[in-house]
């Protein structure tokens, strides 16, 4: 097997080895997700996506939201918003409770979040942007780090523009989604446009959008000269699939997908992070999308997605799971669930 030279990554004091790294997804990488996903082998995990708003009123689903994941490198909390100051106060509070990066979101494409000219709507306004990255960077003491799209629409590429904006006022380290805003996620990730961010700053730049292997990982770092890879959507019903990434980068014998028995161990085990994490019965509702990508990712058809979505107690859905899941699978299994 050819190894491939993998580059270094490194955000302040942190080294994030392998330099992959699991995306913010809202409503995904949830704390029981980012857990699973570090089990498995990820050089970072990021939180989901945070109304800086919320953060600072200390909403409950915004402090569920901030949870450590135990394992997977520096606790790493993305927020959102438009007002410098509560930006800025929303990353103080977060110092205090514990995380180790904070990450602005430049990049969300949501209409929701946009309408609210946050997220990508901030890369039509760099003096806006400049004021949010300048007031969380004066803020705390940890490394800031920022995620952004190509640009708004093609005929506003400006990525490059805001990452020298960014890296003059002390940002670490920049994510790029290899698309505009416009785009959403449609088409193809420009890994190619993303190197024009890398040779426009002096930081770490890690390149995201349509990486869903290790070929893609590799052809994103050689295309765009990235410093590392973010996965995101690839990820649903994978969690796996970071790990199978590095050892692909790296030139190692790649892990095999679970099967059978493994995977519904797999399954399981999140379910019930799940349930913990959430109660009964929020938790019940959260997992459904999770076990619906699941069953696409193992090809199990609605035999067991039916059922799954619509059930209310969490002991059936578990059977549901072995029986589908795990044909044969031993009595064990119920120390993981």
């Amino acid at each position: 097997m050819t190894c491939f030279s993998l580059p270094e990554l490194h955000i302040g004091p942190y080294r994030i080895d392998p330099p992959v790294v699991l995306a913010p997804m809202t409503g995904i990488s949830d704390a029981p997700f980012r857990a699973l996903v570090a089990r498995f082998g990820v050089g970072m995990v990021v939180s989901e996506m945070i109304a800086s708003r919320s953060m600072i009123t200390r909403n409950r689903r915004s402090m569920r939201m901030v949870d450590r994941a135990p394992g997977g490198g520096p606790h790493v909390v993305q927020l959102a918003g438009r007002d410098p100051r509560i930006m800025a106060d929303a990353a103080r509070l977060n110092q205090d409770l514990g995380a180790d990066i904070i990450d602005i979101n430049m990049g969300c494409p949501a209409r929701k979040v946009v309408g609210g000219l946050a997220g990508s709507a901030l890369m039509r306004d760099l003096g806006e942007a400049a004021a949010i990255v300048s007031a969380v960077v004066d803020a705390v003491s940890l490394p800031v780090t920022l995620k952004m799209r190509l640009g708004w629409d093609e005929d506003s590429r400006n990525a490059p523009q805001l990452a020298r904006i960014a890296a003059d006022l002390g940002v670490k380290c920049l994510t790029v989604h290899g698309r505009t805003r416009a785009q959403m996620y449609d088409g193809r990730a420009d890994w190619r446009a993303v190197g024009d961010v890398c040779a426009a700053v002096d930081i770490p730049v890690i390149v995201n959008g349509d990486i869903r292997n290790g070929a893609d990982a590799r052809r994103a770092l050689s295309l765009s000269g990235a410093s590392g890879v973010m996965l995101g959507r690839a990820c649903r019903g994978r969690p796996w699939l970071p790990s199978q990434v590095a050892a692909a980068l790296s030139g190692r014998a790649v892990p095999s997908t679970p099967r059978g028995r493994e995977l519904a161990a797999v399954v399981l085990d999140h379910y019930g992070a799940m349930l913990d994490h959430y109660g009964i019965p929020l938790g019940v509702r959260i997992a459904r999308k999770h076990l619906k990508w699941y069953a696409e990712a193992a090809g199990i058809g609605p035999g067991f997605v039916r059922p799954a979505i619509r059930e209310e107690d969490p002991q059936v859905v578990r059977d549901l799971i072995r029986n589908h899941f795990g044909k044969g699978a031993p009595a064990d299994l119920e120390a993981v669930a």
